[in-house]
């Protein structure tokens, strides 16, 4: 039976509107059509082979294990996935890419090219829509392969000769040196007209010069450019580019823990994690992302920012009902597998501060001047004076009981502090003297109530004795300056309660407190890997630079041989874990990568 590659064995490719993940072994078993947030075409990834695949590869016995790759790489700073297999009768490359979409329809192209000698191939096609619940109907039209279910067709094209057998598509064919067979598969309504027939070779040519004109306007140079640069094309591939919304991951219900029940659906957009992505594009050249998010959060928002939601839909929908997939056997055994996401009801104040804080950014790095941003900045200060002291459930989305999270309260604070620095400008008028007032008693707030004097730290709630990695971000958002006693109080308390053996930081304690789960779920997860980038950031803002860097370079480690990086990292398994690739993995990697640069800790 088939069983999915650890997730760190993925390969991702994509067109800015919907994404692809590629194993080693040459099969596509993750990729929803037409968008990221669309039910899946592909779905072995959290099933069986039977749930839907596309493998290209060497040619096997009837249920031999389909070989890996001997070697893979990106071609230069792109998206096209380069797999080569080396095997008695020669050695053959796989290239994969999706053309950047413009006007054609979502295409994934693959082109088969040998290498050296002859090497049997062979394509094996099993489409099956609604994660791999519907089995498509399968004919032939004026020689081409058409898939259809419901409201969804996809489009086989090729020149190599197919046949189907056991509901799948199959191509059996040869290569010897120099010799290119094109696959590609095409999405289209079912309704419409077929889609154009695709010119594989000038789609690759195309979507080659697309990624290296992209890249070109990258303005940093420094040390740690290759794994920066990799971050942000990461970046780029998870933009939805008809809005500019970011979603914080392409997949869905790879789990945190291998085996346990935190599996969430991560194909929408978080106001946190497109706040903070945006930040990393304005500091390493990309306006024009960033331009476009601005415009995206200002459409979802629109004139409501009272009920201003964690999370939208890729194009502003604010409906993410959540279901379960009871017929996929998840990631591992890991289920449930769930599709949307009901946190997006949830109410966390931190948001606020996030969304002001990239607001503040995007003005004072000379994004254009947008005047209903400003207005939308004071809408939410405006609400925040009213709701700031109150119970929510904070950073990481807990499922258990309100609290008052002190990161939540700093963020509103961040809130309140970057537009007090607004109205101070001049370029917008507000009741400065209140708002000052405001910000100084959410400041003495959470100085009196969310520190531990007893142990020097700040705590994760108010009259909590837990910690709580957030509480790493009280220096970077200048809520208290790093040579604090009390900042360097917390880092030492979170490296000493909250760190794994090898080094990395776990969220929060997932044990039970007071006899309860403070997030109301059981079981474990890794250690979430953007924390441990927070902890290199705090060790060289107070000095720590050499302890900043090694620990910096032993996350860069973590990545797979592609740069990828998912959510957490399991290090008794010694894997990635969660979703895959994860922007909050990404954006504090190149966040770091800055600050390092800029203190001159670095290696070589």
């Amino acid at each position: 039976m088939y069983v999915a590659g650890r997730i760190e064995d993925y390969a991702l490719i994509g067109d800015m509107q919907t994404a692809a993940l590629i194993g080693r072994n040459g099969s596509v078993d993750w990729l929803c059509l037409p968008r990221f947030d669309s039910h899946a075409v592909f779905a072995s990834l959290l099933g069986t082979g039977e749930h839907g695949c596309w493998r290209v590869g060497p040619a096997t016995a009837d249920g031999a294990e389909p070989p890996k790759a001997d070697r893979r790489r990106y071609r230069g700073d792109s998206l096209i996935l380069e797999s080569e297999w080396d095997t008695p009768r020669g050695t053959v490359r796989v290239i994969d890419f999706m053309p950047p979409r413009e006007q054609h329809a979502p295409q994934l192209v693959r082109i088969v090219e040998g290498v050296s000698g002859r090497v049997p191939m062979r394509s094996a096609l099993r489409m099956r829509f609604s994660y791999g619940w519907v089995v498509p109907w399968v004919q032939q039209i004026e020689g081409r392969t058409v898939a259809v279910a419901g409201p969804d067709s996809v489009w086989l094209d090729t020149d190599a000769e197919t046949y189907g057998k056991d509901l799948t598509t199959y191509a059996d064919f040869t290569v010897a040196p120099g010799e290119r067979v094109a696959f590609t598969i095409s999405w289209q309504a079912s309704h419409k007209s077929p889609p154009a027939e695709p010119d594989a070779e000038t789609a690759l040519g195309a979507t080659e010069d697309f990624w290296r004109e992209w890249v070109d306007d990258c303005t940093y140079h420094g040390p740690y450019r290759e794994a920066v640069v990799r971050s942000l094309i990461t970046l780029k591939a998870l933009t939805y580019g008809p809005t500019g919304g970011i979603v914080a991951a392409p997949t869905t219900s790879l789990p945190e823990c291998i085996g346990g029940m935190r599996n969430w659906d991560y194909r929408f957009t978080w106001l946190r994690d497109a706040a903070i992505t945006l930040s990393s594009l304005l500091r390493t050249g990309y306006h024009q992302e960033a331009l476009a998010w601005r415009e995206w959060l200002l459409r979802a928002v629109a004139g409501d920012p009272e009920n201003l939601q964690i999370m939208y839909g890729i194009a502003g929908e604010r409906e993410l009902s959540e279901a379960e997939l009871n017929w996929l056997p998840g990631y591992e055994n890991s289920v449930p597998v769930r599709i949307g996401n009901q946190a997006a009801g949830q109410l966390q104040l931190d948001v606020y501060g996030e969304v002001t804080e990239a607001l503040h950014l995007a003005h004072m790095t000379g994004l254009s001047r947008n005047d209903y941003a400003s207005l939308l900045q004071l809408k939410l200060i405006g609400y925040l004076e009213d709701h700031w002291d109150e119970p929510d459930e904070g950073i990481w989305e807990v499922r258990g009981p309100r609290r008052h999270f002190v990161h939540s309260k700093v963020m509103a604070w961040v809130a309140v502090d970057r537009t007090v620095k607004l109205i101070e400008s001049g370029d917008v008028d507000g009741p400065l003297d209140r708002w000052r007032d405001l910000r100084d008693e959410i400041h003495r707030d959470v100085c009196e109530k969310g520190y531990d004097k007893e142990r020097n730290t700040f705590t994760q709630s108010y009259g909590s004795k837990e910690l709580d990695a957030s509480l790493l971000l009280i220096p970077q958002m200048g809520f208290l300056p790093p040579d604090d006693k009390r900042v360097i109080g917390t880092i030492e308390a979170i490296q000493r309660e909250l760190s794994t053996e090898d080094g990395f930081v776990m969220r929060y304690p997932t044990s039970q407190v007071d006899g309860d789960n403070v997030d109301g779920l059981h079981g474990e997860e890794g250690a979430f890997l953007a924390c441990s980038f927070w902890l290199a950031d705090d060790l060289a803002m107070i000095g720590r630079v050499e302890e900043a860097r090694k620990l910096f370079e032993r996350l860069l480690s973590l990545r797979n041989d592609l740069g990828l990086l998912a959510e957490e990292w399991d290090s008794r398994l010694q894997r990635q874990v969660g979703n895959f690739p994860q922007a909050f993995s990404h954006v504090p990697l190149i966040d770091t990568a800055l600050r390092l640069t800029a203190s001159g800790a670095y290696g070589g």
